[in-house]
């Protein structure tokens, strides 16, 4: 018989946002992915530093 599986409500995770930004590396040339989990208000500012 197939398990079921039921998601719980959360509303703690509603007020972060994942942002994927994509960085060169001063050595190599190549390009990297940086991940970061942040409040929605700083998503502008991360992505805006270098």
């Amino acid at each position: 018989m197939a398990k079921k599986t039921v998601a719980s409500l959360q509303t703690a995770g509603k007020s972060l946002t994942k942002v994927i930004k994509m960085v060169k590396s001063e050595k190599t040339g190549a390009y990297a992915f940086q991940e970061s989990i942040v409040p929605n208000d700083k998503v502008q500012e991360f992505l805006s530093k270098k």
